[in-house]
């Protein structure tokens, strides 16, 4: 089946992304230091990753996306060297081996690129305060200058009004050098698979371009996926800039449709995206349910039964799902104020607590890591899934039902968050049809109309044979 996939995909996208499952680690908060100061030490604490393969192999996980890994003083979005691994962590040996191990497995490696700013302990930005208009590195950042009317006699661009978080000046021909040659250094020396740009939408469109023409000269299938919240994702995601962006406008219908009970919501932006004239059907889409910027999905969710239709939607529509670390067990955390708001949805986690369910603060427990697993092993064994066509069929305020389809396979799914079974009836094409994900029920779908039960906050996948 997966050669009919890649098949398939020569005339689609062209990129392994379409058929990866990921699974989303925020380093710093996992392993417990992203509040935490060691005094400058190396930390090996990336080593324990190694011993989460055989979870993610169980989940169905091929492939893994970290949040920031990089030399920082906090949360990780305040760079101070892209050439190293932050020390909390460990050392550069220490991800380099993790990559490989990862990479034994069948599992490629994603990590955060932070290029629209940096922190201050960043060297060049040190360099700057120190050497002022004599330092070769004034004209690194936006809107840098010198001005003795201020607290510390100088002033900058931020990312949103963080003074801690200097925005760099990717117009300067040296600043877009050094990070092109970070680029470089990540991929001749981890053997990373892609990146996620963080904070994508305020990056200059150019140096999205060289970047992208720079690591793909390196490393042809090097992916570029950017993190977008609002507007047309296009105006990121093209041929010349990146692979695809975070489906924000995907996440939000998915979760408020569940607590609504309205699949119009989401029935429409999918049917947007994806449908016969979607704007992104060409585009690898990062789809998820929660991240390390938002509530997680069980505490965002009215009904933790909705977990099991909201999961089952996530992975039967286009797009590459992703797992939050933590989730597949139904953990609970929501978004605080202040400088620790993030520490519930960032939080710290053992390696063998993870895999084998043993996590604090969690609404469910084996049975919805058990759906997931199962989710993401059916997604993977099926083309149509990877990357098929979508056609919406049916929409109630609590059912969807749409076509996926590639080449010569044809499946008709059925998602439900009603709280009791219900009879269907569906227009499609004429055939027998077997129930793939549930145990291989066969229907005849006489003069074109395929009945059956749709089953509580659950899917049923309909193959035609």
């Amino acid at each position: 089946m997966m050669n009919t996939c890649r098949k398939y995909m020569e005339n689609c996208k062209n990129h392994w992304f379409d058929e990866t499952v990921l699974y989303h680690i925020y380093p710093l908060g996992m392993l417990g230091c992203e509040r935490s100061n060691d005094g400058g030490e190396v930390r090996h604490r990336l080593p324990a990753l190694e011993k989460l393969t055989a979870h993610l192999k169980e989940l169905g996980m091929n492939a893994v996306y970290f949040g920031p890994l990089f030399e920082s003083s906090t949360h990780g979005y305040d760079t101070r060297d892209y050439f190293h691994i932050d020390r909390r962590l460990g050392d550069d040996d220490d991800f380099r081996h993790l990559v490989e191990v990862y990479h034994e497995a069948g599992i490629r490696v994603i990590v955060d690129a932070v290029f629209n700013h940096v922190g201050r302990d960043f060297w060049a930005f040190r360099e700057a305060m120190t050497w002022r208009d004599m330092a070769r590195t004034r004209n690194w950042f936006k809107d840098l200058r010198f001005d003795a009317n201020t607290s510390d006699g100088i002033k900058y661009s931020t990312w949103e009004g963080h003074k801690e978080l200097v925005k760099l000046n990717l117009g300067n021909p040296d600043t877009r050098r050094h990070l092109l040659d970070a680029v470089s250094w990540w991929i001749n020396e981890f053997h990373i698979d892609g990146i996620r740009l963080d904070a994508a939408d305020c990056l200059d469109p150019e140096f999205v371009r060289i970047l992208r023409a720079h690591a793909c000269s390196i490393q042809s299938d090097f992916l570029m996926v950017g993190e977008v919240i609002h507007g047309d994702y296009r105006m990121w995601a093209n041929p010349e800039m990146m692979h695809g962006t975070t489906n924000y406008e995907a996440y939000k219908g998915l979760w408020s449709s569940h607590n609504d009970g309205n699949f119009h919501e989401i029935a429409y932006s999918l049917n947007r995206e994806f449908g016969d004239q979607g704007i992104y059907r060409n585009l690898c889409m990062y789809n998820f349910v929660d991240n390390h910027d938002v509530d997680r999905i069980a505490t965002r969710l009215r009904r933790p039964f909705s977990l099991y239709s909201l999961y089952a939607m996530m992975f039967l529509i286009p797009g590459t799902p992703s797992v939050y670390y933590g989730s597949e067990w139904g953990i609970l955390g929501k978004k605080g104020h202040g400088y620790d708001a993030d520490l519930p949805i960032r939080p710290m986690i053992g390696v063998g607590d993870i895999s084998n369910g043993h996590v604090d603060n969690c609404c469910e427990s084996a049975s919805l890591k058990d759906a997931i697993s199962k989710l993401a092993h059916f997604r993977l064994a099926h083309p149509a899934l990877c990357c098929g066509n979508y056609r919406q069929i049916d929409v109630t305020a609590q059912t969807l039902a749409f076509e996926r389809s590639a080449e010569d396979e044809l499946l008709i799914c059925c998602v439900s968050d009603l709280s009791a079974a219900k009879e269907i009836s569906l227009n499609v094409p004429g055939g027998i049809y077997r129930d793939i994900l549930n145990g291989g029920e066969s229907v005849c779908a006489d003069q074109g109309v395929l009945r059956f039960e749709a089953y509580p906050h659950w899917a049923r996948v309909w193959q035609r044979i």
